[in-house]
Protein backbone atom coordinates (compact mmCIF):
# COMPACT_ATOMS: atom_id res chain seq x y z
CA UNK A 1 0.00 0.00 0.00
CA UNK A 2 3.12 2.43 0.56
CA UNK A 3 4.05 1.77 -2.68
CA UNK A 4 0.96 2.66 -4.46
CA UNK A 5 0.47 6.01 -2.30
CA UNK A 6 4.28 6.71 -3.34
CA UNK A 7 3.45 5.65 -7.10
CA UNK A 8 0.66 8.51 -6.81
CA UNK A 9 1.84 11.01 -4.61
CA UNK A 10 -1.23 10.81 -2.95
CA UNK A 11 -0.32 13.66 -0.46
CA UNK A 12 -0.95 15.71 -3.63
CA UNK A 13 -4.74 14.83 -3.18
CA UNK A 14 -4.52 18.53 -1.17
CA UNK A 15 -4.90 20.13 -4.46
CA UNK A 16 -8.42 19.26 -5.46
CA UNK A 17 -9.82 17.71 -2.67
CA UNK A 18 -11.12 20.57 -0.87
CA UNK A 19 -12.10 22.51 -3.66
CA UNK A 20 -14.78 19.48 -4.40
CA UNK A 21 -16.20 19.92 -0.56
CA UNK A 22 -16.28 23.34 -1.69
CA UNK A 23 -18.42 22.29 -4.45
CA UNK A 24 -20.67 20.06 -2.64
CA UNK A 25 -21.25 21.98 0.27
CA UNK A 26 -22.32 24.93 -2.24
CA UNK A 27 -24.91 22.69 -3.45
CA UNK A 28 -26.28 21.76 -0.17
CA UNK A 29 -26.42 25.57 0.92
CA UNK A 30 -27.52 27.00 -1.77
CA UNK A 31 -30.20 24.60 -3.01
CA UNK A 32 -33.17 22.27 -1.76
CA UNK A 33 -30.76 19.22 -1.98
CA UNK A 34 -30.35 17.85 1.58
CA UNK A 35 -27.04 17.20 3.11
CA UNK A 36 -26.76 13.26 3.03
CA UNK A 37 -23.30 11.13 4.62
CA UNK A 38 -23.43 8.29 1.99
CA UNK A 39 -22.92 11.17 -1.32
CA UNK A 40 -20.48 13.19 0.48
CA UNK A 41 -18.19 9.61 1.26
CA UNK A 42 -19.03 8.13 -2.27
CA UNK A 43 -17.75 12.22 -3.46
CA UNK A 44 -14.56 11.35 -1.65
CA UNK A 45 -14.15 7.99 -3.06
CA UNK A 46 -14.59 9.58 -6.57
CA UNK A 47 -11.93 12.38 -6.06
CA UNK A 48 -9.86 9.53 -4.94
CA UNK A 49 -10.14 6.59 -7.31
CA UNK A 50 -9.86 9.05 -9.87
CA UNK A 51 -6.89 10.92 -8.68
CA UNK A 52 -5.26 7.35 -8.50
CA UNK A 53 -5.90 6.65 -11.70
CA UNK A 54 -4.62 9.68 -13.57
CA UNK A 55 -1.58 9.28 -11.22
CA UNK A 56 -0.77 6.03 -11.64
CA UNK A 57 -1.50 6.14 -15.43
CA UNK A 58 0.95 9.31 -15.71
CA UNK A 59 3.50 7.17 -14.36
CA UNK A 60 3.00 4.60 -16.36
CA UNK A 61 3.26 6.43 -19.60
CA UNK A 62 6.01 8.32 -18.61
CA UNK A 63 8.14 5.46 -17.49
CA UNK A 64 10.62 5.91 -20.17
CA UNK A 65 10.82 9.50 -19.61
CA UNK A 66 11.03 9.84 -16.11
CA UNK A 67 13.85 7.06 -16.27
CA UNK A 68 15.98 9.66 -18.67
CA UNK A 69 15.17 12.80 -16.48
CA UNK A 70 17.61 12.96 -13.37
CA UNK A 71 15.11 14.71 -11.23
CA UNK A 72 12.42 12.07 -12.08
CA UNK A 73 15.17 8.84 -12.15
CA UNK A 74 13.81 7.85 -8.87
CA UNK A 75 10.05 7.08 -9.19
CA UNK A 76 8.94 4.22 -8.17
CA UNK A 77 8.33 2.62 -11.57
CA UNK A 78 11.85 3.31 -13.00
CA UNK A 79 13.67 2.55 -9.93
CA UNK A 80 12.00 -0.96 -9.82
CA UNK A 81 9.90 -0.63 -7.12
CA UNK A 82 6.32 -0.84 -8.62
CA UNK A 83 6.43 -2.73 -12.61
CA UNK A 84 4.79 -0.83 -15.15
CA UNK A 85 2.65 -3.76 -15.25
CA UNK A 86 1.77 -3.24 -11.61
CA UNK A 87 0.85 0.67 -12.79
CA UNK A 88 -1.12 -0.44 -15.35
CA UNK A 89 -3.38 -2.72 -13.93
CA UNK A 90 -3.99 -0.22 -10.78
CA UNK A 91 -5.14 2.05 -13.37
CA UNK A 92 -7.89 0.00 -14.27
CA UNK A 93 -8.90 -1.10 -11.21
CA UNK A 94 -9.33 2.81 -10.00
CA UNK A 95 -10.70 3.20 -13.22
CA UNK A 96 -13.51 0.55 -12.95
CA UNK A 97 -13.97 1.47 -9.05
CA UNK A 98 -14.41 4.92 -10.33
CA UNK A 99 -17.48 4.28 -12.76
CA UNK A 100 -18.77 1.60 -10.30
CA UNK A 101 -19.28 4.61 -7.55
CA UNK A 102 -21.34 6.65 -9.81
CA UNK A 103 -23.86 4.58 -10.80
CA UNK A 104 -24.31 4.59 -6.90
CA UNK A 105 -24.55 8.54 -7.19
CA UNK A 106 -26.82 9.70 -10.05
CA UNK A 107 -27.58 9.27 -13.62
CA UNK A 108 -25.83 12.17 -15.12
CA UNK A 109 -22.60 11.29 -12.83
CA UNK A 110 -22.44 8.12 -13.88
CA UNK A 111 -22.84 9.20 -17.90
CA UNK A 112 -20.06 11.94 -17.46
CA UNK A 113 -17.54 9.60 -15.51
CA UNK A 114 -15.62 8.60 -19.10
CA UNK A 115 -15.51 11.72 -19.92
CA UNK A 116 -13.77 12.67 -16.51
CA UNK A 117 -11.20 9.82 -16.76
CA UNK A 118 -10.99 10.92 -20.71
CA UNK A 119 -9.92 14.50 -19.35
CA UNK A 120 -7.92 13.17 -16.51
CA UNK A 121 -6.15 10.39 -18.09
CA UNK A 122 -5.47 12.48 -21.34
CA UNK A 123 -3.59 14.53 -19.95
CA UNK A 124 -0.52 12.64 -19.94
CA UNK A 125 -0.08 12.23 -23.27
CA UNK A 126 0.00 15.97 -23.98
CA UNK A 127 3.40 16.91 -23.27
CA UNK A 128 4.41 14.47 -26.30
CA UNK A 129 2.57 17.09 -28.52
CA UNK A 130 1.19 20.72 -27.28
CA UNK A 131 2.58 23.12 -25.10
CA UNK A 132 -0.56 23.44 -23.48
CA UNK A 133 -0.34 19.98 -21.75
CA UNK A 134 -0.62 22.57 -18.35
CA UNK A 135 -3.77 24.03 -19.12
CA UNK A 136 -5.10 19.98 -19.47
CA UNK A 137 -3.82 19.35 -15.97
CA UNK A 138 -5.84 22.15 -14.98
CA UNK A 139 -9.09 21.22 -16.74
CA UNK A 140 -8.60 17.58 -15.07
CA UNK A 141 -8.35 19.20 -11.68
CA UNK A 142 -11.06 22.03 -12.53
CA UNK A 143 -13.77 19.03 -12.67
CA UNK A 144 -13.37 18.62 -8.78
CA UNK A 145 -15.81 21.69 -7.32
CA UNK A 146 -18.44 21.01 -10.43
CA UNK A 147 -18.49 17.07 -10.21
CA UNK A 148 -18.67 17.54 -6.07
CA UNK A 149 -21.77 19.81 -7.13
CA UNK A 150 -23.18 17.30 -9.48
CA UNK A 151 -23.05 14.75 -6.72
CA UNK A 152 -25.60 16.69 -4.73
CA UNK A 153 -27.53 17.88 -6.89
CA UNK A 154 -27.34 15.87 -10.68
CA UNK A 155 -27.73 19.30 -12.31
CA UNK A 156 -24.83 22.10 -13.81
CA UNK A 157 -25.57 26.06 -12.34
CA UNK A 158 -23.58 28.82 -12.98
CA UNK A 159 -21.40 29.71 -9.59
CA UNK A 160 -19.52 26.02 -9.15
CA UNK A 161 -18.28 26.74 -12.92
CA UNK A 162 -16.89 29.89 -11.14
CA UNK A 163 -14.61 27.58 -8.77
CA UNK A 164 -14.27 25.64 -11.42
CA UNK A 165 -12.09 28.04 -13.77
CA UNK A 166 -10.45 29.38 -10.54
CA UNK A 167 -8.62 26.07 -10.08
CA UNK A 168 -8.30 25.47 -13.98
CA UNK A 169 -6.27 28.87 -14.25
CA UNK A 170 -4.46 28.22 -10.68
CA UNK A 171 -3.54 24.74 -10.93
CA UNK A 172 -1.86 25.59 -14.53
CA UNK A 173 -0.17 28.85 -13.40
CA UNK A 174 1.51 26.51 -10.58
CA UNK A 175 2.30 23.33 -13.25
CA UNK A 176 3.84 25.88 -15.19
CA UNK A 177 6.16 26.89 -12.16
CA UNK A 178 7.04 23.68 -11.31
CA UNK A 179 7.62 22.57 -15.03
CA UNK A 180 10.78 25.30 -15.04
CA UNK A 181 13.19 22.82 -13.30
CA UNK A 182 12.82 20.65 -16.78
CA UNK A 183 13.25 23.31 -19.18
CA UNK A 184 16.14 21.73 -20.70
CA UNK A 185 15.67 18.37 -20.39
CA UNK A 186 12.30 18.96 -22.51
CA UNK A 187 13.75 20.72 -25.13
CA UNK A 188 16.35 17.86 -25.16
CA UNK A 189 13.80 15.28 -25.28
CA UNK A 190 11.36 17.23 -28.01
CA UNK A 191 8.97 17.65 -25.65
CA UNK A 192 6.54 20.13 -25.02
CA UNK A 193 6.00 22.74 -21.70
CA UNK A 194 5.62 26.59 -21.79
CA UNK A 195 8.81 26.84 -19.93
CA UNK A 196 10.50 25.05 -22.73
CA UNK A 197 8.40 27.20 -25.25
CA UNK A 198 8.83 30.57 -23.83
CA UNK A 199 11.62 30.25 -21.53
CA UNK A 200 11.33 30.96 -17.85
CA UNK A 201 10.90 34.67 -17.72
CA UNK A 202 7.91 34.24 -20.39
CA UNK A 203 7.07 31.09 -18.41
CA UNK A 204 6.64 33.27 -15.34
CA UNK A 205 4.61 36.35 -16.72
CA UNK A 206 2.12 33.72 -18.24
CA UNK A 207 1.49 31.80 -14.86
CA UNK A 208 1.03 34.98 -13.27
CA UNK A 209 -1.07 36.30 -15.63
CA UNK A 210 -3.12 32.71 -15.26
CA UNK A 211 -3.05 33.48 -11.63
CA UNK A 212 -4.27 37.13 -11.74
CA UNK A 213 -7.95 35.33 -13.44
CA UNK A 214 -7.92 32.73 -10.91
CA UNK A 215 -8.37 35.19 -8.26
CA UNK A 216 -10.62 36.94 -10.23
CA UNK A 217 -12.50 33.79 -10.47
CA UNK A 218 -12.65 33.35 -6.85
CA UNK A 219 -14.64 36.48 -6.44
CA UNK A 220 -17.22 36.54 -9.19
CA UNK A 221 -19.27 33.61 -7.12
CA UNK A 222 -19.73 37.24 -4.66
CA UNK A 223 -22.11 38.41 -7.35
CA UNK A 224 -24.53 35.46 -7.61
CA UNK A 225 -24.55 33.85 -3.92
CA UNK A 226 -24.71 35.60 -0.60
CA UNK A 227 -21.51 35.29 1.30
CA UNK A 228 -20.20 37.17 4.51
CA UNK A 229 -16.59 38.42 5.57
CA UNK A 230 -15.47 35.13 6.20
CA UNK A 231 -15.06 34.54 2.39
CA UNK A 232 -13.97 37.80 2.12
CA UNK A 233 -10.98 36.82 4.14
CA UNK A 234 -11.12 33.85 2.13
CA UNK A 235 -10.43 35.34 -0.95
CA UNK A 236 -7.89 37.80 0.75
CA UNK A 237 -5.53 34.48 1.82
CA UNK A 238 -6.08 32.93 -1.27
CA UNK A 239 -4.53 35.59 -3.65
CA UNK A 240 -1.62 36.67 -0.90
CA UNK A 241 -0.62 32.92 -1.67
CA UNK A 242 -0.80 33.19 -5.27
CA UNK A 243 1.56 36.20 -4.93
CA UNK A 244 3.44 34.57 -2.53
CA UNK A 245 4.64 31.59 -4.91
CA UNK A 246 5.69 34.16 -7.13
CA UNK A 247 8.12 36.00 -4.81
CA UNK A 248 9.92 32.72 -3.96
CA UNK A 249 10.42 31.77 -8.04
CA UNK A 250 12.71 33.98 -10.28
CA UNK A 251 13.94 32.96 -13.64
CA UNK A 252 17.65 32.73 -12.71
CA UNK A 253 16.71 30.69 -9.20
CA UNK A 254 14.63 27.74 -9.09
CA UNK A 255 15.86 26.55 -5.69
CA UNK A 256 12.49 27.15 -3.96
CA UNK A 257 10.81 25.79 -6.79
CA UNK A 258 9.15 22.35 -4.62
CA UNK A 259 7.91 24.53 -1.94
CA UNK A 260 5.88 26.51 -3.38
CA UNK A 261 4.60 24.18 -5.67
CA UNK A 262 3.74 21.89 -2.90
CA UNK A 263 3.87 24.22 0.60
CA UNK A 264 2.56 27.39 -0.89
CA UNK A 265 -0.50 25.83 -2.82
CA UNK A 266 -1.58 23.26 -0.42
CA UNK A 267 -2.12 25.89 2.20
CA UNK A 268 -3.95 28.15 -0.47
CA UNK A 269 -6.37 25.60 -0.92
CA UNK A 270 -6.92 24.08 2.51
CA UNK A 271 -7.18 27.57 3.79
CA UNK A 272 -9.43 28.96 1.46
CA UNK A 273 -11.83 25.56 1.84
CA UNK A 274 -11.42 26.27 5.37
CA UNK A 275 -12.56 29.94 5.35
CA UNK A 276 -15.48 29.08 2.51
CA UNK A 277 -16.65 25.89 4.89
CA UNK A 278 -17.29 28.07 8.11
CA UNK A 279 -18.75 31.06 5.82
CA UNK A 280 -21.46 28.67 4.55
CA UNK A 281 -21.95 27.95 8.43
CA UNK A 282 -22.10 30.94 9.49
CA UNK A 283 -24.62 32.16 6.65
CA UNK A 284 -26.80 28.93 7.70
CA UNK A 285 -26.99 29.61 10.89
CA UNK A 286 -27.90 33.67 10.14
CA UNK A 287 -30.62 32.67 8.02
CA UNK A 288 -31.84 30.23 10.54
CA UNK A 289 -32.07 33.09 13.09
CA UNK A 290 -33.77 35.31 11.27
CA UNK A 291 -36.71 32.76 10.07
CA UNK A 292 -36.63 32.06 13.91
CA UNK A 293 -37.15 35.68 14.41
Amino acid sequence: MKKYLSLVTFSHTIFAMPFAFIGFFLAVTTTNARFEWPKLLMMVLCMILARNSAMAFNRYLDRDIDSKNPRTKQRDIPSGRISAGAALTFTIINCLLFIGVTWFINRLCFYLSPVALLVVLGYSATKRFTALCHLVLGLGLSLAPIGAYLVVTGAFALTPLFFSFAVLCWVSGFDIIYALQDEDFDRAENLHSIPAYLGKVNALRLSAFLHIFSAAFVVMPVFYTHVGILYYAGIVFFCVMLTYQHLLVKPNDLSRVNFAFMTTNGIASVVFAAFFLLDRFAMAHISAFDIHL
